[in-house]
């Protein structure tokens, strides 16, 4: 179609949709696509609705699969602090025997992220999170009755495979079954399912630790298969991903989905009809997800190419950003002169309960924040509070001291003040990264994805951030043996290198469907093209209707 006939296609539907709305005032407003813009205001979905409770009971097995991870995540920071874990295994608190004990996870998640993409693509998401949960409750069973170091080895190994399958399914699943408008929101929930597992975790913990016997850290470790748990029985009562339905040839269940979730149940709607377009025009019988050893999608074109650019960016940024400090917090806590043990762990759970209330928030919002200036502006924000941190806790380390019996030092004149400083910035950090990263480090890389390429981008994608979680949990405790709070340095500089990447490679996403999102990775600048807005002008019919008129440029 030329571009007068577009343009006379669409002043015919502009004049339709005025019809009775002239009486009403016309409000112009700047939107990423006027399609998905206008099916939105028109066909909103009821979210009171007995379906919506369905979607919000689907998100919520998947922010289960990411309790799972996040549950690990401030688990063995608090385990290695208590004195019947030492007893046991006399790992120490930092240096080579904790490194391995935190990477080993990491090397189990690389390993099985390779299992999880044909798994989630063959089989089906749901399948995928039940298998995982079967992993996982395999590895707690391990690492729980374990006594010799070699068994906590495995048993971590094993957790690490069982997270990486399931971590690969759920968000595919998440912003597969999401309502385009819902779907910052929901993925970012699931996100978010990270502290839903860390903030108990601390908790536990730090309750535990009052336990006189090796129950103080066995039983957290037994409580680690409880998310899994729910969720094996759980993926039996959800429905499967529409994409997924359709890319496996049963058109009649993926459009019945969509019908009913997507639409009201009205098969007019114009969300439907516009999702089920683009689903038709864009997902294929044939694709790579059919065939297990097929990556090639991701990196044979312009358009491959940016999409895992954007994924390898958050998966990144979204592992090493000085965040994997908090792997160590009881570390650090120690360092900055709080070497009470009910302290550090008390500290932990405050420090997980923040950041939880800021990623929540995040989450909330994501469908009316852009990810660009989040990025951007998050990472700066996170590199100034680093820096903070780094300059206070040096003050503090370099004041006179002497060395105590237990090997941490005794200030003659301490000024509680640097280290009470140095520790509100280290909050204040954690809090700007979870704004910023937590809700998109799962809704991102599956935006950025296509849908019969998103299991095997979000598998390569847990490779990446697994490597970088070996990086931080293997160098983290050596590193913070030998320099101490200097570490932080490193992390100062790299936010502002990432913050300039995020301006020139950033990708928006925000505002339109899955499907759209194609023609703006297929141009030549996908970052131009993402910031690129269309007009739409909505006005009001006398008995309370939204009409949306879409505006073409001359």
């Amino acid at each position: 179609m030329s571009d007068i006939e577009d343009k006379k296609e669409h002043q015919a539907v502009h004049e339709e949709y005025l019809g009775e709305g002239r009486k009403g005032e016309v409000e112009v407003q700047k939107v990423f696509n006027a399609a998905y813009a206008a099916a939105v205001k028109t066909d909103a979905v009821n979210p009171r609705s007995r379906e919506s409770i369905i979607l919000y009971l689907c998100c919520g097995v998947s922010f289960l699969c990411a309790c799972a991870n996040g549950y690990d995540g401030s688990l063995m920071t608090s385990i290695l602090a208590m004195p019947f874990f030492q007893d046991t295994f006399r790992s120490g608190t930092t240096g080579s025997t904790v490194s391995l004990i935190f990477s080993i996870y990491t090397v189990g998640s690389m390993v099985g992220a390779f299992s999880a993409g044909p798994i989630a693509d063959r089989y089906g998401r749901r399948v995928g999170m039940f298998c995982g949960g079967c992993v996982i409750i395999l590895g707690s069973i391990i690492i729980s009755s374990s006594y010799k170091m070699p068994q906590l080895v495995v048993g971590r190994f094993v957790l690490g495979w069982g997270i990486s399958i399931m971590t690969v399914a759920a968000p595919s699943y998440c912003v597969e079954i999401a309502p385009p408008n819902w779907r910052g929101r929901m993925v970012g929930i699931y996100s978010c399912g990270w502290f839903g597992g860390s903030v108990p975790a601390a908790a536990v913990c730090f309750g535990t630790q009052y336990i006189n016997g090796p129950m103080s850290w066995r039983l957290p470790l037994i409580l680690q298969c409880v998310p899994a748990t729910v969720v094996l029985v759980a993926v039996f009562f959800i429905p499967e991903s529409p994409r997924w339905l359709l890319a496996n040839g049963r058109d009649e269940e993926a459009k019945a989905f969509l019908v009913r979730f997507h639409g009201n149940k009205n098969p007019d709607s114009s969300m439907v009809a516009l999702e089920w377009q683009e689903f038709k025009e864009n997902i294929a019988l044939d694709g790579s997800d059919k065939r297990w050893w097929d990556y090639r999608p991701l990196f044979n074109s312009s358009n491959g190419r940016w999409r895992m650019t954007c994924v390898l960016l958050i998966s990144i940024f979204g592992q090493f950003s000085g965040n994997g400090l908090g792997y160590f917090n009881t570390v650090i806590y120690n360092n900055l002169g709080y070497t009470d043990v009910a302290t550090q762990l008390g500290l932990n759970l405050a420090n997980q309960v923040a950041n939880a209330v800021c990623a929540v928030t995040a989450a909330f919002l994501s469908d009316r924040m852009p990810r660009r200036p989040v990025l951007i502006y998050g990472t700066l924000l996170s590199a100034v509070f680093l820096l903070i941190n780094a300059v206070l806790g040096l003050m503090w380390a370099r004041q006179s001291h002497t060395v105590g019996a237990d090997g941490n030092p005794i200030y003659d004149s301490p000024n509680l003040a640097l280290g009470q400083g140095a520790l509100a910035a280290y909050f204040l950090f954690n809090a700007t990264f979870s704004f910023a990263y937590t809700p998109l480090q799962g809704a991102y890389p599956a935006e950025c994805l296509e849908s019969t390429a998103r299991a095997k981008g979000m598998a390569l994608s847990g490779v990446i951030v697994s490597a970088i979680g070996f990086i931080n949990q293997f160098a983290g405790p050596i590193a913070l043996g030998n320099i101490k709070n200097l570490y932080v340095f490193v992390f100062v500089g790299w936010d502002t290198v990432e913050a300039l990447i995020w301006y020139l490679c950033c990708v928006e996403t925000q505002g339109r469907t899955l499907e759209q999102l194609d023609v703006i990775f297929s141009a030549p600048y996908p970052v131009k093209a993402s910031k690129q807005l269309d007009t739409i002008a909505v006005t009001h019919t006398p008995d309370g209707h939204v009409q949306v008129i879409e505006e073409v440029e001359a």
